[in-house]
């Protein structure tokens, strides 16, 4: 989706950022970088950084390249490069001395051994590699059946050509180590091309396929999100989330990366609440830790057997553990009082639930309509004037 400054002209292009659809916002293309010193006037303008980087397949893979003619490339340009035995065409997505902070994030050293930027893409080049992405898709369906025929226990995700048609990347996921020299032979005899094979992972998978979240927003992985952090279950603890799998799984099958995003907050605020505090003793009873509510600093306990919590406050539950270590138990809880109902004219800033809501109303009426229209089915159909006339017959 693009931003609201690029205005489609007449040949289809966005007007507004003239980067033909690589624009800085990032709505056109995946995982851009937005440069931020393209406007600021730089002090060694004679001998500007001569690596470019350069995205491929609308920014799903990304790599550096020379300038070796010292050349001038803008954002959004598509240039010729160096490919294997051929070359490959691509989109100026980062130049400048922004591309020594990428490559020095992606651990990417400078070294002779970068490949070279070639010239501008031509039509030729262009209308060449036309031809070879729509060949991709076919592949793709070719070469899953390939492996299917050989018991191949892996999962092919996307094919990738290069734009001379010489050389074919397969992106697959597996659980264990495939054996696919055979499949490679396979390969390259079908499509007649150089065949490379390159794992990735599951969340690399979803970055590559896309799609929109259960927050109805497009996919972190697919839009900005470039590294992948280990998400656990202790994450969804810390925030007081039911260890529900299904609803704590993203599309890739694993847990949802942005359960990472707010754990730092809560860390922090459940610095203040009291440790070792997971069981008190009264008079009534032994009380059982149930949960935490860092909004409100309230700690809910709740007698063994019993349904029924008492929130009470950090203050008291300090109280309580220290005339539980001088041997005494109290009486009295001094819980607090929680207003559940709001007033009138408030309104509920949030809702306090975790994945789907489940309406019952709904889901009976549905049934009801269901099991109508069911004995509508199982009942012959009759018409009533013609029963009617057979009646009126019987009975002369």
């Amino acid at each position: 989706m693009p931003c609201g400054g690029c205005g489609t002209g007449a040949d289809g292009k966005p007007a507004g950022c003239k980067s033909n659809g690589g624009c800085s916002s990032g709505g056109c293309n995946r995982l851009n970088v937005f440069d931020w010193l393209s406007s600021i006037p730089l002090s060694d303008q004679a001998t500007p950084f001569d690596i470019i980087e350069v995205s491929f397949n609308q920014g799903s893979r990304k790599d550096f390249f020379r300038t070796a003619t010292r050349q001038q490339y803008e954002k959004g340009e598509l240039i010729a490069v160096e490919g294997v035995s051929g070359f490959d065409v691509g989109e100026v997505s980062l130049s400048g001395e922004l591309v020594k902070l990428q490559m020095k994030k992606k651990r990417v050293k400078d070294t002779p051994d970068i490949k070279k930027v070639l010239r501008r893409a031509t039509e030729e080049d262009l209308n060449k590699m036309r031809v070879n992405k729509d060949r991709e898709k076919e592949m793709l369906v070719r070469s899953r059946v390939l492996a299917r025929q050989l018991g191949l226990e892996m999962k092919l995700a996307e094919v990738e050509i290069q734009a001379d048609g010489r050389k074919a990347t397969f992106f697959y996921t597996a659980d264990s180590r495939v054996d696919f020299r055979e499949l490679i032979r396979r390969y390259a005899s079908e499509f007649h091309v150089k065949v490379e094979m390159r794992q990735i992972g599951a969340r690399q998978e979803a970055g590559k396929v896309g799609g929109i979240g259960s927050c109805g927003r497009e996919l972190c992985c697919s839009t900005w999100l470039t590294d992948f952090k280990s998400v656990s279950t202790t994450a969804a603890r810390y925030q007081n989330l039911s260890i529900n799998q299904s609803k704590l799984s993203g599309q890739c099958g694993r847990l949802k990366c942005c359960l990472n995003y707010e754990l730092d907050t809560y860390l922090d605020a459940l610095k203040g609440f009291p440790e070792h505090a997971n069981s008190l003793e009264t008079t009534a009873g032994t009380l059982y830790l149930q949960k935490k509510d860092i909004f409100k600093n309230l700690m809910w306990f709740a007698y063994q057997g019993s349904s029924k919590q008492y929130p009470l406050t950090i203050d008291r539950v300090n109280e309580i553990r220290d005339l539980n270590k001088q041997g005494v138990k109290p009486e009295e809880l001094g819980q607090v009082e929680v207003e559940v109902v709001p007033k009138e004219g408030e309104e509920h800033a949030f809702v306090d639930v975790v994945g789907q809501i489940s309406l019952r109303s709904l889901e009976r009426a549905g049934r009801k309509r269901k099991k109508r229209s069911q004995e509508q089915q199982r009942k012959p159909p009759s018409n009533k004037k013609g029963g009617g006339g057979d009646r009126r017959r019987h009975s002369r």
